[in-house]
């Protein structure tokens, strides 16, 4: 009798596709909705992100990562060992200085780095383990070291320079010690003193927040250059962001942080906002007169060390002043 079932042997027929297929098949094809989905949402953050970075100049994700990294091995060192900040200062100083006598160099100017660097170190240090007429005396005797290291380089070298070349060479090096070194030893003066670890905390989260506001409320809402022949990123809109960032965050760690009274952290942002902003344009006035974007590549979305502290380093003798003011402090040493 002949078959009549209808099996996946019958002719004529295709074999029925078994679950475990079927679950094969829904498998990539989910995969490959998802692949689509993210490779659709990784384009648009790109998109974004190069609208940002076109505007801004940096890339804010790199610069966020890197900026959260250095602000918390910052705190660290200054609520739990002060020795800690200061070595971590004085790396960081040691850095900036390398870059800028680099920067310089390819500028043409002579200058001699590892001096420059090694000056830079005592000169920090000196802050914190001297005495003020001691750190005084390591500041003098670091520039002699360098200028007479420079006129000692020089007259071994077979390439002569004019007056006015070895002039400027030996101006320089001493703006780099002045500028960086000396101005970033008054935050280790602070830290020095009794609660000034706090005043130090306070001084550099003001200037961040000046950065921070600046950046968010120029990129928002910049419209009207406020130096375009220094740096054409600057807004007057951005300055108010930062205006209003300083002042807040000034009343605010007043209060709650250094047991002051409101008038003294509106005081205080107001003292950062403007020495910050000044930082942030001498800056701008270096790398244009060095025909430079960055002082180096070494912070991914920053820039360099001084793209970092170029805020920073003029806001640091302005706190430590005010923290003698209205802490009712003399000076520790």
């Amino acid at each position: 009798m002949p078959d009549t079932g209808d099996g996946a042997g019958a002719k004529g027929q295709k074999p029925r596709r078994s679950s475990r297929d079927e679950f094969s098949a829904q498998l990539k094809s989910r995969r490959a909705d998802i692949e689509r989905q993210v490779r659709a949402t990784r384009a648009t953050l790109d998109e974004a992100n190069a609208r940002i970075e076109a505007r801004a100049g940096r890339n804010l994700l790199l610069a966020t990562l890197i900026g959260l990294g250095l602000g918390l091995a910052m705190i660290f060192s200054l609520i739990f060992v002060k020795e800690v900040f200061v070595f971590f200062a004085a790396a960081v100083v040691a850095f900036t200085v390398f870059e800028l006598t680099q920067a310089f160099r390819r500028a043409g100017r002579a200058i001699d780095v590892w001096p420059a660097v090694i000056g830079s170190l005592g000169i920090v240090v000196s802050g914190y383990f001297f005495d003020p007429a001691a750190r005084w005396a390591v500041l003098v005797g670091v520039i002699v070291f360098i200028l007479v290291w420079r006129l000692l380089a020089q007259m071994a070298h077979h390439t002569p320079r004019r007056v006015a070349e070895v002039l400027r060479d030996l101006a320089s090096a001493v703006f780099v010690q002045i500028y960086v070194s000396f101005l970033a030893s008054f935050a280790v003066v602070l830290v020095r003193q009794p609660e000034g670890q706090w005043w130090t905390l306070a001084f550099l989260t003001i200037v961040v927040a000046v950065d921070i506001g600046a950046y968010a409320s120029g990129l928002n809402f910049g419209k009207h250059p406020m130096a375009p022949l220094i740096s054409p990123k600057k807004t007057w809109e951005g300055l108010a962001g930062a205006a209003v960032a300083a002042i807040a965050s000034g009343i605010l760690l007043a209060i709650f942080m250094l047991d002051s009274p409101w008038w003294v952290g509106l005081l205080l942002g107001i003292a950062l906002l403007g020495t910050a902003t000044m930082g942030d344009l001498t800056e701008s006035l270096i790398k244009r007169d060095l025909g430079i974007k960055d002082m180096s590549s070494w912070l991914p979305g920053h820039g360099g060390f001084l793209d970092r502290l170029d805020s920073i380093l003029p806001s640091a003798p302005i706190a430590f002043a005010m923290f003698l003011l209205f802490s009712g402090a003399t000076i520790a040493g």
